[in-house]
């Protein structure tokens, strides 16, 4: 079968980027940095802390400082009663700690990371205290190198990410968070697609946050946890800006808000009192990489490339005073894509039309990114410190090319993000205080390269006379049906007060306040979408869906002026030498008046009430329940979240620790599962089913006679007129929670000396149980209220028994997951002495969760998630081990490598063989040991030239071993009709990339 191709002449077009909001957003940075005061906030602030002696007692009322050698910020407290300190809000880096009593003075230099609260005990009068915190009692050795002090006493679950790992252990992009895989149950994620997220556990990406220099760089309305992160192969911020990170696993403390799994807390570059700026480039191409399996299939390598560029600049304005440091990178990518048809074994692909067979074959995707980082840090004295930021980034993409889409089905994604952050810390001799002040705005807004219908070819089981079974993808042209511009907008406040003069306890309470407008534009199948089954005529469709404003309504845009309110108390208390208890309560607030103002339409709420098919025996819900009158839904007020750890130093010398705790933490709903509601009211998406080229009406609720009028969208906008029952309306449950989780976990924490140098486990059981994530059901019901046809069936959703109105769709909270984990990880940090570093982390997971799909939360096949149960945790593997390595070897050559390995992880599918009302969301795993396994490798040459100026050259030798990590399989278990042959068959994806060299340069001054 042969047909004419009608979308073949449309021109292509590329949207414009919403209008920019650099000069507004310029001047309201300008504003605040004339009227309000920030916040250097303390989730990245160190904390130093001991006990001063002075001729082996403690010593009262002694004067203890602290100097960064770097900038020459400097902090000073006296010693309480029993010889105690503590200094807080101290940025990461190299300090001069100087104590002095009765005339004599001691000093030892540090190093101290981002968020971490180290100890150090101080003596004078002759007397060295060889603090337990020490890896080694040699005092000059710490005067001369900096020491870099163990953080053992805490409940954290946490693992720091060096600066020197940042530099030197090898990758393909210059994510920063890309690193963050080396730490036990966490997940650095790159699709065949080249679009990277972060995990932990068996939760989603957007129960992640992350936090630089303190702020939250939360998404509220996209999934992907940090905004901007959505389907993207973009960076969240420049690597050559980020100093190093902590990521917290569990037991995070009260003030880490809007999380549920990770905490990632980063702490960006300042400039010092020297000037120094660096020059990077570097590149790989389609000549430096294997084939991918596509490719070798085609005959034929796709071009590509991959470079990324970029500069940055430091120093001092005033020197010890004022500093600054600007950053900038780029990438350009060109990403090779195969087009390739699908489940071709259920079909005659000669019947595939001529014009679609010429697009498959490989392709590419391009992709641009810049973005740049300014900051300014001004220690007005001792007591004070001003600091002020500004991030910009923005990218263009196309995506949705590849697998089943043809390249004129593809998206431009233009996507942005703008944040300013001006803070100021104001300190005394008990007290720190932290005030802060944000603007962000973000954008995403993914449009069709071409305007014009589209072209979707399935294959299916035409065994049932009323509808169709089995569907399943074969090629999709035309134009796309995306059509969304997402984002928020607004500004935020926070304070932080800690208080450290009550002996053994260091109080630190908080507040936060944002208003951030967040919106959503979502127009999606403003591209009519016309569907074609191979198996009956590739020439007349027999079902088309597109979408129609509502006259009189916003027609598709949707906004929300959200409030957010926080506040935390926390209480870290030594209670002796051996014992620390860590004690906090949060809690939460959001207003989303889209969803709490919503008002269902009053001729929806009475058709539904009046439907006969809610009222028969079997119905399973209240449709009161999702019947909002714009007074019967409130905020949800019950985020309340305590949290509480512990530490034990068993020998008081912080070699052998003991750590547990157990919290609540809570996320929020994204906008974008809210928005839904009101979006549908606004702009309609209808779908009617036609009667087919061979007489055919293969859906319950009727078809409509075919004519070729229905290409032109003025013919589909008179038919959306007439289509109640084609039309789709999401209802919120009006009494929606937010998604949470609770932690609990126990572990041992050791220092212990081998091969001359100490070396740092952790050993930690870990369980995480998280709840009410939103799920999207179906609210159809057959005449008595049923949702299967039978009361022993499985499958058979009631999509032919649509209410008067059109197709019901439910939100709910029923997402849950639940993991227990045992986490592993060994290090050997490195250390300019030792000249190399080591790590490894394995991660054991027994994960569960109770809805099947990846991605959007929808369960329609299913009446709810009972009928789902508990399925095998998808994307999770059961065993992880990362290793890492860094060598300082002669020659001026640094080496390092990486290897990561993985279990199968198992993937879930429908099963039908007991029969088509008896289908079941079903799991298993493709034959193999390792599911993914990657080794890189990465040498850097120095070339010093005797003055501050030096060279450098980098090879990266991405997946050494050219193991093939393949990412897509045939998950279709087969009918009642016969099993499927290809079962468990791999495709042709894998995740990328395949062996690539990478060559890098640079300058630094």
């Amino acid at each position: 079968m042969t047909r004419s191709n009608p979308f073949s002449s449309i021109p292509s077009f590329r949207p414009d980027r919403r209008p920019s909001h650099k000069l507004l957003s310029c001047a309201l940075a300008s504003c605040l940095l004339l009227a309000a005061p920030a916040v250097l906030a303390q989730s990245t602030s160190a904390t130093l802390r001991g006990r001063v002696l002075a001729d082996s007692e403690p010593a009262a009322g002694v004067q203890v400082t602290a100097t960064n050698v770097g900038t020459g910020l400097s902090r000073t407290v006296q010693s309480t009663a029993a010889g105690g300190y503590n200094l807080v809000g101290l940025p990461p880096g190299t300090y001069r700690v100087r104590v002095t009593a009765d005339g004599q003075s001691t000093t030892e230099t540090v190093t101290l990371q981002v968020g971490q609260t180290a100890t150090l005990n101080l003596g004078v009068g002759g007397v060295a205290e060889t603090g337990p915190q020490q890896a080694t009692t040699d005092l000059d050795a710490v005067v001369v190198t900096g020491t870099m002090l163990a953080e053992t006493r805490t409940s954290e679950i946490a693992t720091y990410v060096s600066s020197k790992q940042i530099e030197a252990l090898p990758q393909g992009t210059r994510n920063f968070l890309a690193f963050a895989d080396t730490v036990p149950g966490v997940q650095f994620i790159q699709d065949g697609n080249g679009n990277t997220r972060l995990r932990s556990g068996s939760q989603a990406s957007s129960a992640v946050n992350v936090f630089i220099d303190g702020v939250g760089q939360k998404s509220y309305t996209l999934p992907g946890g940090v905004a901007g992160q959505d389907s993207t192969r973009g960076n969240p911020f420049p690597q050559s800006a980020i100093g190093e990170y902590k990521v917290i696993t569990q037991n995070y403390k009260a003030e880490f808000d809007q999380i549920s799994s990770a905490a990632v807390v980063a702490a960006t570059r300042s400039g010092t009192n020297e000037f120094e700026g660096n020059f990077f480039w570097d590149r790989t191409s389609s000549d430096w990489r294997k084939m991918t399996p596509a490719e070798e299939e085609d005959g034929e390598k796709v071009d590509s490339k991959e470079e990324q560029y970029g500069a940055s600049l430091a120093g001092p304005l005033i020197r010890d005073r004022l500093h600054f440091f600007v950053a900038y990178e780029a990438k350009e990518y060109v990403t090779p894509r195969t087009v390739e048809l699908g489940h071709e074994s259920r079909y005659d692909v000669a019947d595939v039309p001529e014009e679609l067979l010429a697009q498959l074959g490989p392709t590419n995707s391009p992709f641009q990114q810049d973005m740049f980082f300014g900051k300014l840090s001004w220690s007005i004295n001792d007591y004070n410190f001003l600091e002020f930021t500004a991030q910009l980034r923005e990218e263009d993409e196309i995506i949705g090319v590849g697998g089943q889409n043809a390249p004129e089905r593809a998206t431009l994604n233009a996507n942005e993000v703008t944040r300013y952050d001006l803070r100021w810390q104001f300190n005394s001799e008990n007290w720190l205080n932290d005030a802060h002040v944000t603007f962000e705005d973000t954008s995403w807004a993914p449009q069709g390269v071409v305007t014009a219908p589209g072209y979707a070819l399935r294959v299916s089981d035409l065994s049932s006379a009323t509808e169709r079974l089995n569907v399943a993808d074969v090629l999709n042209a035309g134009g796309s049906p995306n059509s969304q511009n997402k984002g928020q907008e607004g500004w935020g406040f926070q304070n932080d007060l800690t208080f450290f003069g009550w002996e053994g306890h260091t109080l630190k309470m908080g507040v936060k306040y944002k208003d951030v407008e967040v919106n959503a534009i979502e127009r999606h199948f403003s591209n009519p979408m016309f569907y074609y089954d191979i198996g009956v005529s590739t020439e007349q469709p027999y079902r088309v869906e597109f979408g129609a404003g509502i006259p009189g309504t916003t027609e598709g845009f949707t906004t929300s002026s959200n409030k957010q309110f926080g506040i935390y108390i926390q209480d870290d208390w030594e209670v002796n030498e051996h014992l620390t208890l860590n004690l906090g309560l949060r809690w939460d607030y959001e207003e989303t008046p889209t969803y709490e103002d919503y008002v269902t339409p009053a001729d929806v709420a009475a058709a539904l009430r009046a439907w006969p098919n809610l009222q028969g025996p079997n119905i399973d819900y209240d449709i009161e329940d999702y019947i909002s009158s714009g007074n019967n839904r409130d905020a949800f007020d019950g985020a309340w979240q305590p949290r509480v750890g512990f530490s034990y130093d068993v020998n008081a010398d912080q070699r052998f620790v003991v750590f547990g705790g157990a919290g609540r933490a809570y996320d929020r709903n994204l906008f974008d599962y809210l928005q839904i509601e009101v979006n549908r009211a606004s702009f309609a998406r209808y779908n009617a089913n036609f009667v087919e080229a061979d007489g055919a009406c293969r859906n319950a609720g009727g078809c409509l006679p075919w004519s070729d009028t229905y290409y032109d969208p003025d013919v589909l906008q008179q038919l959306a007129q007439t289509l109640a029952t084609g039309r789709e309306w999401y209802l919120n449950n009006n009494d929606l929670k937010v998604p949470y989780s609770d932690q609990l976990s126990l572990g041992v924490r050791n220092v212990f000396g081998m091969l001359g140098h100490d070396w740092n486990s952790e050993v930690t059981l870990s369980h995480v149980r998280s709840k009410d994530g939103i799920v999207f059901r179906l609210g159809n019901r057959r005449d008595d209220g049923s949702f299967y046809e039978d009361p022993g069936d499985t499958s058979g959703a009631p999509w032919g028994f649509p209410s008067p109105v059109g197709t019901i769709l439910l939100v709910d909270n029923m997402a849950e997951t639940r993991t227990n984990s045992l986490l592993f990880k060994l290090d050997k940090p490195f250390t300019p002495d030792s000249g190399w570093g080591t790590t490894f982390a394995y991660t054991y997971t027994d994960g569960e969760q109770n809805i099947a799909p990846e991605g959007w939360p929808e369960i329609f096949s299913q009446r709810d998630t009972g009928m789902i149960g508990w399925l095998p945790a998808r994307g999770v593997a059961e065993h992880r081990f990362v290793g890492t390595g860094i060598w300082d070897g002669p020659w001026g050559v640094t080496w390092s490598a990486k290897l990561t390995l993985e279990s199968m992880k198992p993937r879930i599918g429908e099963n039908c063989l007991a029969g088509w009302d008896m289908c079941r969301w079903d799991s298993y795993k493709p034959d193999g040991t390792l599911g993914f396994k990657q080794f890189d490798l990465a040498a850097t040459k120095t070339w010093n030239t005797g003055t501050d100026i030096s060279f450098y050259v980098r090879a990266d030798l991405l997946n050494a071993f050219n193991w093939r990590n393949w990412n897509s399989y045939d998950d279709w278990w087969g009918s009642i009709d016969g099993p499927n042959e290809n079962f468990g068959a791999r495709n042709l994806d894998i995740n990328l990339p395949t062996r690539s060299f990478k060559l890098s340069f640079g300058v630094n001054w």
